[in-house]
């Protein structure tokens, strides 16, 4: 079965490889996620859903092994601040459930943020749209399909 992000990528002619893994529901992780594939943490990186207070929802997208910067997104995205969606809300903004939230074929095109470690490799790991499925892609055409902005909004994992 084709995700839609999957869908999204054969549209646009992007070259990538699908990685399916057990998932765990209890342990939705994306460092967990890493090991499962045979990838470092720093390649994989997982999708959290915020909303700024000037402009409103968007993604984030950064390391498996780091975490969430706030201010450093707010002041990216031109808001003031910043906070992570609700899981509760997740899903409706998106269309994917927790642990298979991805931009590509997200259920509406909002701004995309990614953390600007993601052009040091060359492959990288996002969701696939589903639990228990990767795609492996290049960063540039990740970005070129997310018509995402980079930048420094993730930082090392408090203890």
């Amino acid at each position: 079965m084709k995700t839609n992000a999957v869908r999204l990528l054969d549209a646009m002619g992007i070259s990538y490889h699908l990685r399916s893994y057990e998932f765990d529901p209890d342990n939705l992780g994306a460092e967990g996620v890493a090991a499962k594939i045979g990838m470092e943490p720093e390649q994989v990186f997982k999708t959290l859903v915020a909303r700024g207070d000037r402009n409103g929802v968007c993604f984030a997208v950064i390391p498996a092994n780091g975490e969430l910067d706030l201010k450093a997104l707010a002041k990216l995205s031109g808001d003031r601040k910043a906070e992570v969606a609700p899981l509760k809300e997740v899903e409706p903004l998106t269309g994917y459930i927790r642990g298979g939230v991805t931009v590509l074929g997200a259920r509406k095109a909002y701004p995309t943020f990614v953390d600007e470690t993601i052009v040091l490799f060359d492959v990288i790991s996002v969701s696939a749209g589903q639990r228990g499925l990767q795609v492996i892609l290049a960063p540039d055409d990740y970005l070129r399909v997310t018509e995402a902005t980079t930048g420094s909004i993730s930082r090392d994992k408090k203890g």
